[in-house]
């Protein structure tokens, strides 16, 4: 007995202590981050979101069977501390048990379903990553890229630990030490004991002191092993959910600050940081971001660009500023003092996969510290701008993600420092920026011409003269796309066409509207986007003087609009109630405002605007209005909060897309492939990647050339418009 407890003591004090030494340097590395606002009020939310996040495992369970089994192994360690306790305990007493109810057979039987349950999981989990062996499968396997040696030591430890508690408790039931006595409720320990039984109650007493023993070191073992891997999540997650952006880290990009306050971009300070120029100017929940990867590659596998075979992974850029901080760690909160003039140098062997950005200097030496954060394989950064710019900021890597890592919000960061420090960005965005500068819309189109698409319709739009009627209702919000492109202002015209036959109130700027600024914040031109936005806000301030707040409504055809005008613009004192035109629509429909008569009975399928879905979780009002047109919904594989983006987002729109195959013809192909007569979207960026992408296809003789892209709002102004040869019918019937 004194044995056992000096050996079981001293493993665990070494155990711990080297534990200890990790988890004090993490909290110094991540720490040194720079500070950052708004992190931890909203407690009551914050609670909330910790119990359905990290108790009740809500993001994991999408995802059915991984889910299941990570759910019943968070629980059964949990759980499983009792069994832990009592291990420890009985270092000092053979018969220790929790008072009052530690002899109750409930107990037992929760305690040894819990470890079937974990060694179920880890079957699971193992037959997981068997079947998308990196190795085998490649870019198509979610853990391409990942630490699976690791992992699969991990997934050992686990199962040692569950191994050894169960014969250590059967050795403990045949000596009569059992804290549960000869109840069968704890029956995987009861099972054992049987098998252990014949033994003799000598071997048995040996198994006894050898299992628990071998339970403590394996325990501290695998602690040890979690402070040191990508395991860290199992600490690290609870922190990084509780410190979310809160309802979640898509919709609106932070404002940019510095030293944790905004900067002021009309007077900003001689050492304000713009953006992520180096690891150490992310902030600590960014670090703690980096630190918690479960490299789980749930990321990986719905991103648009990595699944059109681009470089760009959101699990191995963050493994990549992980690894790049951990190396760079000495000269962040140690002694050393980075040299102003060595020569960066590569690393002889390639860390990880070529993607990754780290493995071209994996060193913790000077290279480590002068390497470029952004740069090309030949300048060793860490991060490649072929990966930066490959970004569509669709968001569905930060709406997989089970531990709520920021991907978007780092990614922009980082454009942030190299669009206005380095003012190194693709050359295609130069004359976009120009044209938002000088013209108001990255379509270098004259302002005067914003009212073009009213031409062509047989009513009168009203055009915001200096005064707000009481009658006007909504200001309908064009957007640089839905006045100057032709595809999109078809979708401009009806959204009007249907407003008016409603009677609702409304007017448009024409050439007092500009662009949003979405696209140059996207891009990293926080410079721009505050000169554009706060025109903007000048304007709308003054359409809407006098008015309370329930009454400064904006109708938008545009999701980028719609959620920079929304989320983005109360940022500076621009507060208004924007709504989407699906989801006006759709009121006025069930109002029977809009009564459709002349049903569209065709196929349709739907495809879901990254910035009107994952970023503002409207899912609901364009397919009620599908439905309502008469049409037939057709679903494609990827839709709602998985739908795959058309490629457009993040300032994508202006750039050349050279790797891979194009993220546009991908979305097309995997709406073809639901035999639709129409693809209907609600977006105008979307409406023209979608188009192209079918013009492309039809061209290819792959897709029929009767198929059609239009916008929700184009099937409804259909289904409620009644056509000459409709009316001439019903009246002869009458």
């Amino acid at each position: 007995m004194t044995l056992r407890l000096v050996v079981g003591l001293l493993i665990t004090v070494i155990g711990l202590a080297v534990a200890g030494r990790r988890v004090l340097w993490l909290y110094r590395l991540i720490s040194s981050g720079q500070p950052v606002s708004g992190r931890i009020k909203d407690v009551r939310a914050r609670l909330e979101t910790e119990i359905a996040e990290v108790a009740g495992q809500r993001k994991l369970l999408k995802w059915s069977v991984p889910g299941t089994a990570h759910f019943f192994t968070m629980w059964g360690f949990a759980i499983l501390g009792f069994t832990i306790v009592e291990t420890w305990g009985a270092l000092f007493s053979r018969d220790f048990a929790f008072w009052w109810f530690g002899r109750q057979s409930w107990l037992g039987f929760v305690e040894d379903f819990f470890t079937v349950a974990v060694i179920l999981a880890l079957i699971t989990f193992g037959v997981m990553r068997i079947r998308q062996a990196p190795e085998r499968r490649e870019r198509k396997s979610r853990f391409y890229g990942s630490h699976t040696g690791a992992a699969w030591a991990v997934l050992w430890m686990i199962l040692g630990v569950m191994l050894t508690l169960l014969i250590y408790r059967g050795a403990q039931f045949n000596t009569g030490h059992f804290m549960y006595g000869r109840s069968g409720w704890p029956f995987a320990s009861w099972l054992v004991a049987h098998a252990l039984a014949p033994l003799g109650s000598g071997v048995n007493t040996v198994l006894e002191t050898t299992f628990l023993l071998l339970n403590i070191a394996v325990i501290m073992s695998f602690l040890v092993i979690v402070v040191h891997s990508k395991h860290l999540h199992i600490a690290l997650a609870p922190l990084n959910v509780g410190a979310k952006r809160l309802p979640d880290g898509l919709g609106p990009l932070l404002p940019m600050e510095s030293k944790g306050k905004p900067i002021d971009f009309e007077d900003p300070g001689d050492d304000d940081v713009f953006g992520r120029g180096k690891i150490e100017d992310f902030t600590w929940k960014g670090m703690l971001d980096f630190a918690t990867c479960t490299e789980c590659g749930r990321c990986q596998s719905q991103c648009p660009a990595w699944n059109t075979g681009k470089p760009l992974s959101p699990k191995l850029v963050i493994m990549d500023l992980r690894d790049h901080l951990f190396a760079k760690a000495p000269y962040l909160i140690g002694d050393q003092e980075a040299p102003s003039d060595a020569t960066v140098a590569g690393s002889e062997h390639h860390h990880g996969v070529p993607e990754s950005g780290f493995g071209r200097v994996t060193d913790s030496g000077p290279s480590q510290a002068l390497r470029p954060l952004v740069g090309t394989a030949e300048e060793f950064g860490v991060i490649d701008p072929d990966v930066l710019w490959s970004c569509t900021t669709c968001g569905a890597c930060v709406e997989q993600c089970p531990v709520d890592i920021e991907h978007v919000d780092h990614i922009v960061d980082m454009r942030r420092y190299q669009t206005m420090i380095e003012s190194n960005f693709p050359s295609e965005l130069g004359g976009m920026f120009k044209n938002l500068e000088n013209k108001g819309n990255p379509w270098g189109q004259n302002g005067r011409d914003r009212l073009e698409w009213t031409k062509t319709l047989d009513f009168e739009v009203p055009v915001f003269d200096g005064s707000l009627s009481d009658d006007v209702e909504y200001l309908f919000w064009v957007g640089c796309a839905g006045a100057f492109e032709d595809k999109a202002r078809k979708t401009t015209q009806a959204v009007a066409e249907l407003l008016h036959m409603a009677g609702v109130g409304y007017v448009v700027l024409g050439p007092e509207e500009t662009c949003t600024g979405d696209p140059a914040r996207r891009a990293g031109n926080e410079f721009l986007f505050q000169m554009l936005a706060q025109q903007n806000v000048e304007v709308l301030n003054t359409l809407f003087e006098g008015r309370e707040l329930m009454r400064r409504k904006i109708v938008v055809t545009c999701p980028h609009c719609f959620n920079t005008l929304g989320n983005e613009y109360p940022q500076i004192g621009g507060d208004y109630e924007v709504v989407h035109h699906t989801q006006l629509l759709n009121r006025l429909v069930r109002e029977r405002r809009l009564v459709p008569v002349a049903p569209v009975a065709e196929d349709v399928t739907y495809h879901d605007p990254c910035y009107l879905g994952r970023h503002n979780k409207i899912y609901e009002a364009p397919r009620e209005l599908v439905g309502a047109s008469g049409a037939v919904l057709r679903e494609m594989p990827r839709h709602a909060d998985r739908s795959f983006c058309c490629g457009a987002g993040g300032a994508r729109m202006w750039m050349e897309e050279r790797i891979g195959k194009q993220i546009n013809l991908e979305r097309t192909d995997e709406a073809l492939g639901t035999a639709p007569n129409k693809i209907a979207t609600g977006c105008p960026f979307c409406r023209v990647m979608m188009t192209d992408g079918l013009t492309q296809r039809q061209n290819e003789g792959v897709a029929q050339e009767s198929v059609q892209v239009v916008d929700v709002a184009q099937l409804l102004l259909t289904a409620v418009k009644r056509s000459p040869e409709q009316s001439s019918s019903e009246h002869t019937m009458t």
